[in-house]
């Protein structure tokens, strides 16, 4: 009996996935467990694997189709066995392609209603009158030489039977809109011989054709990671109400500890892996922080599973450091350096991905001082990390080189308020002041 491929769900987000390549073609025999398809999700590129034996009798979706779940991507089976009911019975859904589009509105339904209404200036007020010619005047109207003149599509009609034009007519409508009246009233204005000669001029036919437009550009097709980028950040922006708090934090010593630390034989420890560590012991100290909303609830989350923005090629990822406040330095640091690696190779299952209680987003290596991030949701906050910089300091009365690095807190409002998030950010801070004491 003939077995439905799927596209299945390969992480929490997807919506519909993109064949990025068959391993196999038509006729070919494949066993469980053989990876039959890659397949671009929003995250990564996943695998597909088949769980029968069988041949493959149809590849119902090619390479580069977007499907959205379920729908029918392959059929296997026996050789020579006949598919034509599963094929006719979802087509469209193994397509991914949409349904036909519905029948189009009869005549009369579309000419009842734009007899009702003018689809630039609203309801049309002589539509007694017009009702017998609106239809196609109005369609008409909006692209003549006076289209953008506020007018009736009666007068409108009625203008261009006489050989009116609608801008000599003074409007006696609301909001100087020309109606009926004022065209039956309308009466020429004689002109000077300077004007005469000017119109006639505007009216004679152009010599030479206009010159077109220049045009230079490159459409770039959207792949599956950035419709979900866009989707999710533009849902946490207009949903979740942001604010944000700024802190400058001193990181003289943080530096002479990192510099102490990583002459050790195979330690290499970066700031960002300091400000991790040091997030991770300032979310167990302030758990409120460290919650999601949730609509009816507020969960707070009893486990810290921070979140590290990594910048790929066709987006943004954000693997995920399980028990962070748990882990050292050195093993926070070698796991984000795996992780963000299989990020770049698009290697990361939907496990390292998920679950995540509080975001860290870190611009320092591109010498950004200070920015503001957007809310990962479900988490509450997410911490925007800028660069160390070199500045003058007053100490003792005496001005002498400092290290100072800016932080800023993005939080949402129904979770956080501005006093709790201004606590974490003093807690982060002293940490980060005084890192021995993420040691202990």
């Amino acid at each position: 009996m003939a077995i439905v491929i799927d596209m299945p769900k390969l992480s929490d987000t997807m919506e519909e996935g993109v064949i990025a390549k068959w391993n196999v073609s038509e006729g070919d025999a494949v066993s469980s467990g053989d990876i039959i398809a890659e397949v671009e999700t929003d995250k990564a590129t996943m695998d597909v694997e088949v769980f029968d034996d069988g041949t493959v009798l149809k590849l119902v979706a090619s390479e580069g189709d977007a499907i959205p779940l379920g729908g029918i991507i392959a059929i296997i089976g026996d050789e020579g066995e006949d598919i034509s009911d599963l094929l006719d019975g979802d087509s469209s859904s193994a397509s991914g392609k949409e349904a036909p589009a519905k029948k189009e509105k009869e005549p009369k339904e579309v000419e009842e209603e734009e007899k009702e209404f003018d689809p630039l200036f609203g309801e049309i007020e002589d539509k007694d009158e017009a009702g017998q010619e609106e239809s196609a005047e109005s369609a008409d109207s909006a692209s003549d030489e006076d289209g953008r003149v506020k007018a009736s599509p009666l007068a409108r009609k009625m203008a261009k039977e006489q050989g009116i034009s609608l801008s000599k007519v003074k409007g006696s409508g609301p909001n100087g809109r020309i109606v009926k009246a004022d065209i039956e009233g309308y009466k020429p204005e004689e002109q000077s011989p300077k004007q005469q000669a000017k119109s006639e001029e505007k009216a004679a036919p152009a010599t030479k054709p206009a010159a077109a437009a220049a045009v230079n550009y490159e459409d770039i097709p959207i792949n599956q990671m950035r419709k979900t980028i866009a989707r999710r950040l533009s849902e946490s922006m207009f949903t979740n109400p942001h604010f944000y708090e700024t802190i400058d934090i001193d990181m003289k010593k943080a530096v002479q500890m990192r510099e102490s630390l990583n002459v050790m034989p195979d330690v290499k420890i970066s700031f960002n892996d300091m400000v991790v560590k040091a997030c991770a012991v300032a979310l167990r100290r302030h758990p409120k922080i460290n919650s999601s909303w949730l609509g009816d609830v507020i969960r707070m989350h009893k486990d810290v599973h921070i979140a590290v923005a990594v910048a790929v090629e066709d987006g943004l990822l954000t693997p995920v450091i399980r028990d962070t406040d748990r882990k050292g330095f050195a093993e926070i640091g070698k796991e984000v350096r795996e992780l963000a690696g299989k990020a770049k190779e698009k290697k990361l299952q939907p496990d390292q991905m998920e679950g995540s209680t509080f975001t860290i987003s870190n611009l320092g290596m591109f010498g950004i001082e200070e920015f503001t991030a957007i809310i990962n949701p479900p988490n509450a906050c997410i911490l925007a990390v800028g660069a160390i910089r070199d500045v003058p300091v007053v100490e003792n009365g005496e001005v002498v080189p400092g290290k100072r690095m800016k932080v800023t807190l993005s939080s949402d409002h129904r979770v956080v308020d501005g006093a709790l998030a201004a606590q974490f950010l003093q807690t982060l801070r002293s940490l980060l002041e005084e890192p021995m004491g993420m040691l202990l």
